[in-house]
Parts: structure tokens; C-alpha cells; sequence
């Protein structure tokens, strides 16, 4: 049985190797240098504002609070996150109509816009990463991550 080994700097990790969140850790150098290598050259937006623009893209008028849940991240953090997006014109606050308590989320059109071109460029940027994988592979991959992303209590 042939030991396996780290795939950049080929040291012994077989005490590791059975670990999903060690695995997930290496996968992410991989997927984290695409996003950045992207962000770089289209404009600078972080993962976590692209994640944000393309959730509430997604789910339109959406809360802070839901997005914090969803995410696992404090509301106060989230705010922060939106306040930045908010102050580059990529997203906008509007009052909800049915709780006047409640603040709601919408896209901007230059917000969908970066989200889109962002999104497309990873897409191509993640197959070329990801080439070693064929597409039921690569599909296998997507649904196991998300089972495990679902296991986290609600």
C-alpha cells in the first residue's frame, strides 16, 4: 500500500489522510487561489461579498438576520459585510412593507452585474483547476459537500 502524501511538498500524511476537514482544508487552497487569482483581475471582491451579492441575488429582500443564520456568522458581522457592498453601490436597504422593524436586502444592477461576471468566471477558472475530475465526479463532489454542509443544526 503505497503512503499517501501531501499533494504540494509530498510529506507522509497518513495519520491526516482520513480526515474530511484536513481533505477539505487542501481542496480549499486549490478553490481560495482560483477565487483570488479572479478577484484580482475583475474587481476587488472578497469571497464573502461575492457570497452575499449572489445570496441576495438569489432571495430578494432577504434579511441580515437570514443571511447570518444561513451562513453561521453574527448579525453585527454580516452588517458590516452588507455596509461595505452597500457603500460601493452594490447593494441597497429598503424598509419592509409588512415589518417596519425589518430591513430588507435587494441587488443592485451593478451588484447582479459583478456577481455575474464573477460567477462565470470562476465557473471556467474551477474547471480548469478542477480537470481531473469528470463531470459525475465533479457532481458527486458538489452533493457530497452540500450533505455535509446540511448536517450543521438549523
Amino acid at each position: 500500500m503505497q503512503i499517501p502524501k501531501t499533494p504540494a511538498g509530498k510529506l507522509n500524511e497518513a495519520s491526516l489522510h482520513g480526515l474530511v476537514g484536513y481533505q477539505l482544508a487542501q481542496a480549499a487552497i486549490t478553490t481560495t487561489a482560483v477565487f483570488e487569482q479572479l478577484a484580482n483581475e475583475v474587481q476587488s471582491v472578497r469571497p464573502v461579498e461575492f457570497t452575499l451579492l449572489c445570496l441576495i441575488a438569489e432571495n430578494p429582500m432577504v434579511s441580515s438576520a437570514r443571511l447570518a443564520k444561513a451562513l453561521a456568522v453574527t448579525k453585527p458581522n454580516i452588517t458590516m459585510w452588507v455596509d461595505r457592498l452597500e457603500s460601493r453601490g452594490l447593494v441597497a436597504r429598503r424598509q419592509s412593507d409588512t415589518d417596519k422593524r425589518s430591513i430588507e436586502l435587494k441587488v443592485t444592477r451593478a451588484g447582479s452585474k459583478l456577481a455575474k461576471t464573477v460567477r462565470q468566471g470562476l465557473l471556467h477558472r474551477e474547471a480548469m483547476a478542477l480537470r481531473t475530475l469528470s463531470a459525475a465526479e465533479k457532481g458527486m463532489l458538489l452533493e457530497l459537500l452540500h450533505r455535509v454542509a446540511s448536517s450543521r443544526s438549523a
